[in-house]
């Protein structure tokens, strides 16, 4: 087991982060937050697939009334996402946010940064120090990085845990403990890095992430190695996936990073080979069809509140016979396939023979059952 790494607890509407609570997952919004329609079905969305906590942007007092009608329609934690004014973070304070987020590369001046604090300490509700290294001064930089070093990436991580440990200190000395703390960059190596470097210098929960990761595939990869990366160190309480595509990927993704280092229960693994010339059925597509159809399961299983599965599920469809038996076996089910055909498994035990058109009902109807 990950030995996760000792931090207070904080409450962000019903969810807690830190202080050993499950490792929420988050996503933000890609509609206007002033389209309160459009934006709550797309929170609904997000709800069914399994989000915990929402985040929408900020960028003007419309947007901030808006958190009002929209906190009425959903159910899950609605995190205000503020830069530049902090007028709006006070607006969106008054709204019922939740948590707000602050950006300390470009909301710094010390009255202002104390009037959010006072209203949120007045409201109980935590705020997020969100530093990115886009946003980072880079008087900070200079100030701070190593004079011997020439390396761009220190310099970036360097600055990113100077200017959070420096507005830390404002809200300490106002004594404001609610905080969550982000230190993202696109660079995966700069990312590790400062959150590596600020773990050891408090106690705050970190929220993680890679920001910026790009599209889907891409985006998926850089994110996995930056927050698996500090997650099977014990790093990291609350996680964004941030892609170029749509929010419910996000969470999907971030399920999938949790799953893979055994930080979240439940769900299904599917194993399945890439395929050779040895492979004599349609794997690909029997496993594409399955998935979407399993996703589909679950998104409605979470639609009505529960799980699809309280345990995890290792699901095996394997195309040939080299490794297919023996992954087979040790899954809870698997399909090792032969010519057009397959064995079924069942606890390590073979079944029967299943044509390969019936693969997909078939592995349904034993998923199906197992859940019953």
């Amino acid at each position: 087991m990950i030995e996760r790494r000792k931090t207070r607890l904080v409450k962000v509407g019903d969810v807690k982060i830190g202080g050993n609570a499950p490792i929420s997952i988050q996503s933000m919004t890609k509609t206007d937050t002033r389209d309160v329609a459009g934006t709550i079905r797309q929170i609904k969305r997000l709800e069914r697939a399994g989000c915990d906590i929402v985040r929408v942007a900020v960028p003007d007092m419309e947007a901030a009334r808006a958190i009002e009608a929209i906190k009425k329609k959903i159910n899950i934690p609605l995190v205000a996402d503020i830069h530049f004014q902090h007028s709006l973070a006070l607006e969106a304070i008054k709204s019922g946010a939740d948590k707000i987020r602050l950006n300390p590369g470009n909301i710094r001046r010390k009255e202002d940064i104390a009037d959010v604090i006072r209203l949120a300490k007045k409201k109980k509700i935590p705020i997020r120090i969100g530093v990115n290294s886009g946003s980072v001064p880079n008087v900070i930089a200079r100030r701070e990085a190593p004079k011997q070093s020439q390396n761009r990436d220190c310099f970036a991580s360097l600055a990113m845990t100077r200017a959070a440990l420096a507005y830390i200190k404002l809200f300490e000395d106002l004594d404001f403990r609610d905080i969550i703390i982000s230190l993202k960059a696109s660079d995966v190596v700069t990312t590790i890095d400062a959150y590596r470097e600020m773990s050891g210098k408090c106690d705050y929960p970190f929220h993680l992430g890679v920001t910026a990761a790009g599209p889907l595939d891409k985006g998926i990869i850089k994110s996995s190695i930056g927050i698996g990366t500090l997650l099977s160190e014990g790093i990291g309480d609350t996680i964004r996936v941030s892609l170029t595509g749509s929010p419910e990927d996000e969470v999907a993704s971030g399920k999938e990073i949790l799953r893979a280092l055994g930080l979240k229960k439940g769900g299904i693994d599917i194993i399945s080979c890439p395929t050779c010339g040895r492979c004599e059925v349609d794997l690909i597509k029997i496993v594409d069809i399955l998935t979407k159809r399993l996703l589909t399961i679950e998104c409605e299983a979470s639609r009505r509140g529960h799980r699809l599965l309280a345990q995890p599920l290792k699901v095996a469809i394997m195309g040939c016979v080299v490794n297919g038996p023996g992954e087979a076996e040790e899954a809870d089910i698997g399909i090792a396939a032969g010519k057009k055909c397959g064995l079924l498994f069942k606890k390590g035990k073979p079944e029967r023979k299943v044509s390969e058109k019936d693969f997909v009902t078939v592995l349904l109807r034993e998923i199906t059952r197992l859940k019953d």
